[in-house]
């Protein structure tokens, strides 16, 4: 049953968020010239401002009661502890041990769970030193240059997120990533790559990832083409723990860096799963990024709720969806390297919070995860923000901006910046008629186009937005940063009493293209389906029949 605090808190946060000026921000500022100080907090390397929300001291009193009615400190103390936070599979929540020393005392019943931890760090970092060094090289002799790693999801996605931030030429090796099962992804990359000097990392817990290996299969095939079914082993590493499938599939046992279960595929670019960072970077950096995300974690286990970025960041997004229904959340990173952030946070945040159901089964009864999209800016203004400024429905955005860059370009980052402060001005601000009469007029317009075109030039303003702010981005910032957002994650499944570590519903798509594969090709007859996908089943075997 819903604890009545818990209820009386929900039944506030509803009731602030249909008041007439729920929404409104700039008459915030107006009322309070410190806002900014009295509503931006730091941690680490990171300043959060979400002053330019309309989050007054009422609403984030009520916000914070219902973080208490919903004992946020206990459920997150208990996934510290190892208990069973992930109910539906009965498995503990411990990617904070990835990244945790061995004194930080993380377990899951029984099991040393930093002995695993850095048995398996261990041997990471030999390995990588064995290549770097060219100890480790290829069949033929030559030294490794490329990583290919194959794998979807989170065996994809966080990898393929921080090399794409952090990676430059100066590094030991070049990074590739092979995701989408369609040929055409594997037919582009293969040109890029020498059989003698790739070293190819299968990602797949199970080692039965339908995709996964669809694609390994392809890669296995090349490699025997060009080098000889006897330089496979020498070729080819798996990140899983299923020691007999990789066996099958000829990898030799040293060649295997597994985790365990209570590693969730989207949290789990601190384990095995990073040996891409770590082969491709250096293992000095990814060491690195485990230390930022670490500063993170501690700032989240000690930092009293009202100063806790994670806990603030899912306050904030609550308030969004649940005080005044807005259904979808940008995500804008003003620096290029974090173009695969977005995608990265797609999965983080829609796998696990895109749930309808309670801890207990029931119907959550409120809306839950917003939709997650992105693009880095300043290509997103040139293409969705439109939609943030004049669509009919507010969509929060978080910026992110770095202060610094790596390159010479000086008045290329200043430009960028200023973009990125102006869009979460301009965002707030809005543009009134009256300063749209005197622009147009001052530019000569004739009064009657001024009053015609006044309704398509007006901008409401008043839409919310969250910046966060780095020094640099380095292995130790991007650390805290996607750390940030994973504990906003476990939050917010706190807060709405939902499962945030299972995704059920990734499992019926994989079942039914089990079933349709084999209708498709015609190894099996056709069985019952609708009517919409027997047309197009029979369709496509038309056209594939015409050769």
């Amino acid at each position: 049953m819903t604890s009545p605090s818990r209820e009386e808190a929900w039944t506030r946060i509803e009731t602030l968020g249909k008041r007439p000026d729920a929404a409104a921000i700039r008459r915030l500022f107006a009322e309070d010239p410190k806002r900014f100080e009295r509503f931006s907090r730091r941690a680490g390397d990171i300043l959060m401002d979400f002053s330019k929300t309309s989050i007054s001291d009422e609403v984030m009193d009520s916000l914070l009661h219902l973080a208490r009615a919903v004992a946020l400190e206990g459920q997150r103390a208990a996934m510290a502890a190892g208990q069973t936070v992930n109910v539906t599979e009965r498995r503990a929540v411990l990617h904070m041990a990835l990244r945790a020393p061995a004194e930080a005392g993380f377990t899951s019943g029984d099991e040393d769970v930093a002995a695993e931890v850095e048995t398996t760090l261990s041997a990471m970092r030999a390995f990588c030193e064995s290549v770097h060094s060219g100890a480790v090289r290829g069949a033929t002799g030559e030294t490794f240059t490329d990583v290919l790693n194959i794998g979807i999801g989170g065996s994809d996605l966080g990898p393929f997120a921080v090399l794409r931030a952090l990676w430059n030429p100066s590094m030991p090796m070049r990074p590739h990533f092979l995701a989408n099962v369609d040929g055409h992804a594997w037919a582009t990359l293969k040109r890029r790559l020498d059989p003698k000097r790739t070293l190819v990392l299968v990602a797949s817990k199970t080692f039965t990832t339908a995709e996964t290996m669809r694609n390994a299969r392809l890669v296995r095939e090349w490699l025997a083409e060009a080098l000889g079914e006897e330089a496979l082993p020498a070729h080819m590493v798996a990140l899983s723990t299923n020691l007999k499938a990789t066996a099958a599939f000829g990898i030799a046992p040293e060649r295997v860096f597994g985790f365990r279960d209570w590693v969730g595929g989207r949290f789990s670019l601190w384990s095995a799963i990073g040996l891409s960072i770590a082969l491709c970077c250096g293992f000095k950096a990814f060491s690195e990024l485990l230390a930022g995300a670490r500063a993170m974690d501690e700032h989240f286990l000690e930092a009293p709720l009202e100063d806790n970025l994670p806990v603030l960041l899912a306050l904030v997004t609550l308030w969004h969806v649940n005080g005044l229904g807005l259904p979808a959340h940008a995500m804008l990173p003003y620096d290029d390297r974090l173009a695969r952030f977005p995608a990265h946070l797609q999965q983080l945040e829609m796998e696990s919070l895109g749930k309808r159901v309670t801890m207990s089964g029931l119907p959550v009864g409120r809306a839950t995860g917003p939709v997650i999209f992105g693009e880095p800016g300043t290509n997103s203004q040139h293409s969705f923000l439109q939609l943030l400024h004049q669509g009919t429905t507010p969509v929060p955005a978080d910026f992110v901006l770095v202060a610094k860059p790596e390159h010479p370009y000086r008045q290329n980052h200043q430009l960028l910046l200023a973009n990125g402060l102006a869009q979460g001005e301009a965002l707030l601000r809005g543009r009134d008629s009256d300063e749209i009469r005197a622009e147009m007029t001052a530019a000569g317009a004739l009064p009657a186009d001024i009053e015609r075109l006044l309704p398509h030039r007006f901008f409401p303003g008043d839409r919310p937005s969250t910046t966060l702010l780095l020094p640099r981005l380095t292995p130790h910032t991007l650390g805290q940063l996607i750390a940030l957002y994973e504990h906003k994650v476990f939050c917010l499944g706190a807060l709405w009493d939902i499962d945030a570590f299972d995704q059920w519903g990734v499992e019926l798509g994989k079942q039914l293209a089990g079933v349709l594969l084999p209708e498709l090709d015609g190894d099996k007859p056709i069985g019952e389906h609708d009517s919409s996908t027997l047309g197009l089943m029979a369709e496509l075997r038309r056209l594939q029949g015409e050769g």
